[in-house]
């Protein structure tokens, strides 16, 4: 079995990540994730590993999480993202595609799914695209619950920086 490396590595001055996420939207609703030890939200999605296209990482990580086939559409935003989380500085690259789950969608359940991944306790919930629910969830990062109310129509690369936010 050939080695896996996870693009996150840690420096002298933090981290940095390349994560890959899918937009997963159904009957006005966003699918989002919570690991047992986090305080927010993300999308469904994860570490691309070396040697491995961002499509390829996505489809992967999808089935690792949500045990799901998935259809992968297009790249709608790239992302570099500044944060601090639990005394360290993050630099991370992000790849977002639009994602559809054939047949999966709301069922007035929340959460979803619960799942295992990587010894965590996943928590999956259809989460409205309208009102405050993205906040309430604190969908990470900051910028996402605008951006995916007004989705574009090309391809968009949002830099951020909310170190000193």
């Amino acid at each position: 079995m050939t080695a896996r490396h996870v693009l996150s590595f840690p420096m002298k001055e933090g981290r940095f990540n390349f994560r890959v996420a899918g937009i997963v939207i159904a009957e006005s609703h966003l699918l989002i994730c919570r690991e047992d030890d986090d305080d927010y939200c993300m999308l469904p999605g994860g570490r691309v590993e070396l040697g491995e296209d961002s499509r390829v990482s996505l489809t992967r990580e999808i089935a690792e999480e949500l045990a799901l086939s998935a259809e992968i559409g297009p790249l709608i935003a790239t992302s570099e993202s500044f944060y601090r989380r639990e005394g360290e500085d993050f630099h991370e690259l992000g790849f977002f595609y639009v994602v559809t789950l054939p047949e999966q969608g709301p069922n007035g359940t929340s959460p979803w799914l619960e799942r295992q991944d990587e010894g965590h306790d996943l928590q999956f919930h259809w989460v409205p695209l309208d009102g405050d629910a993205l906040e309430t969830f604190n969908l990470l990062p900051r910028w996402l619950p605008d951006f995916l109310r007004d989705l574009p129509e090309e391809l968009d690369h949002i830099i951020y920086d909310e170190r000193d936010a």
